[in-house]
């Protein structure tokens, strides 16, 4: 029985992202065994109020992969923030893994939208500072912050956590030569509604690269989408 790792999102946890979708089920139904990882701030996990503490999230998908795999490497999905985790962290040991589906991300992998960001970590710091997220305070936001800060209200957020996370040190740029290390078989899942959209220029970066597109699916909806558990599964041979 093959294992493989599951990251999600920021503001998702393995719980309301993997498991309530039902693709952790549908994986161990086709052989699968399923590690699930919550990121640090995220979940189950510690919820550190500093940025600091946010700059390496690599540790704790590590931790999770020796454990379950010391010997082999291992197949892994992660969506948004957990493709960005699980990317860098084949980066730095590409002998962890087998297969990789890296699902909500594009072209804000090779063009970084600093601007976006900002808005984004001003939206959840208003709600911050008001104690809600009223309509008022969510009128004075662009879309994508508001989807942001709307993501972000989900049971056990820690919303002061989860702008810390945004507001961690920027990381190393990605880019074609550091992606190319990166030899096993790679997925890139994207909705053509997604603000990443298009990412067949990411997926261009590896050696074994594709990309599959899904039509009228969103950023957030990308986990639950029916073409993307399609693309996944036939991906990791799980159907």
């Amino acid at each position: 029985m093959g294992s493989v790792v599951l990251v999600h999102g920021w503001g998702g946890s393995f719980a309301t992202t993997w498991q309530r979708s039902g693709l952790t089920a549908l994986l161990e139904d086709g052989g699968k065994k399923v590690v699930g990882v919550d990121l640090l701030g995220h979940g189950a996990a510690p919820k550190p109020h500093d940025p600091e503490a946010y700059n390496d999230l690599t540790a704790r998908v590590f931790d999770a992969i020796d454990a379950a795999s010391p010997d082999e490497p291992i197949e892994a999905v992660g969506f948004s923030l957990g493709a960005i985790t699980l990317l860098r962290a084949a980066i730095a040991r590409p002998d962890r893994f087998s297969r990789l589906v890296l699902a909500g991300i594009g072209k804000n992998v090779i063009e970084r939208d600093q601007e976006g960001a900002t808005r984004i970590i001003e939206g959840l710091e208003s709600v911050i500072e008001s104690g809600e997220a009223t309509p008022a305070v969510l009128a004075d936001m662009d879309h994508t912050a508001r989807l942001f800060v709307q993501y972000a209200q989900q049971p056990d957020n820690d919303i002061v956590a989860l702008a810390a996370v945004m507001r961690r040190a920027s990381a190393s740029e990605l880019d074609a030569t550091l992606c190319s290390a990166v030899t096993c078989p790679v997925l890139i899942v994207v909705g053509d509604q997604d603000f990443v959209h298009p990412a067949d220029e990411l997926a261009s970066w590896f050696p074994q690269g594709q990309c599959e597109t899904l039509r009228n699916v969103d950023h957030f909806a990308t986990p639950e989408a029916f073409g993307f558990f399609d693309a996944t599964l036939e991906f990791l041979d799980a159907i």
